[in-house]
């Protein structure tokens, strides 16, 4: 009971920490919300999403069987990570929108400080299906630098092209490829077969990630394709960017933790 109420002290001191250590600082520095700014209001809800989400994960984890505690603790990451950027990404549309006046309605998009995030955070999210694997013993070391180097390659050409360094429709060529690439591998490759060989709660996981992963990431290249040409769309590109992040990451990790629980229920059932 001791060992217990510890886990969940310190669970929140790192909550208490984390929120000490950006938020005053975002708080300082933002811009005040337009009414107008729909784009902005999404970029304030996901920001509060992807913080309840790490303190969820991060509770959680006291909850899970020990082989999932590492699968608990890449998914608070990866909305942990998420939210510390969209901090600073929602101020950054929120300064240009309104030093802006004499065009209203007009934001610039925080490229960069978005492919900073998913440089870590969508690896680490691909690394889940290796994790989960990992967790319940059917998981190789090569499966997950396949993943992990598909998902640079998609990241890196994705930058290159959206950021005007290549060409755009290439670089669009090269991301889309190395994302059909996960997707065979999660839904047809050693992923798909060793997941086949796990309990009932792991694989209805590890196929909700993977319906994640093919639908949900096809948002990107969407957002994308608006933001290329003489004339991109912004608004539009981080509408759906921000609604795209708050799915894939929080949904993703809901289904790790689903796994998690259902496994660690199921082992302790079988140890009465």
């Amino acid at each position: 009971m001791l060992k217990s109420n510890l886990k969940k002290t310190s669970s929140l001191l790192l909550i208490g920490t984390l929120s000490l250590l950006t938020l005053g600082t975002v708080a300082a520095e933002g811009a005040a919300l337009d009414t107008t700014d729909m784009v902005g209001v999404s970029f304030w809800l996901a920001t509060a999403m992807m913080l309840a989400s790490t303190v969820f994960f991060i509770l959680e984890r006291n909850n899970v069987a020990a082989k999932w505690k590492t699968s608990m603790t890449v998914a608070a990451l990866v909305t942990g990570v998420a939210w510390y950027h969209y901090t600073y990404m929602r101020t950054h549309w929120a300064n240009s929108y309104a030093a802006d006046g004499s065009h209203p309605g007009v934001g610039d998009s925080p490229l960069v400080l978005r492919y900073i995030d998913w440089l870590i955070t969508v690896p680490l999210q691909v690394a889940e299906f290796y994790l989960i694997l990992a967790a319940v013993g059917v998981a190789t070391a090569m499966l997950f630098w396949r993943l992990f180097g598909a998902s640079l390659v998609m990241l890196i050409a994705g930058f290159l092209g959206e950021a005007g360094h290549a060409p755009e429709m290439p670089m669009l060529a090269i991301g889309v490829a190395a994302w059909a690439y996960i997707i065979y591998e999660v839904w047809a490759g050693e992923a798909k077969k060793s997941a086949d060989t796990t309990s009932e709660g792991t694989q209805f996981a590890f196929k909700a990630m993977a319906l994640i992963l093919t639908v949900g990431w096809a948002i990107y290249p969407i957002g994308y394709f608006l933001g290329t040409g003489d004339d991109p769309n912004n608004d539009a590109l981080n509408i759906l960017y921000n609604i795209a992040d708050v799915v894939n990451k929080t949904a993703f990790g809901l289904m790790v933790w689903y796994a998690a629980t259902m496994d660690t229920k199921a082992s302790a059932s079988a140890e009465e």
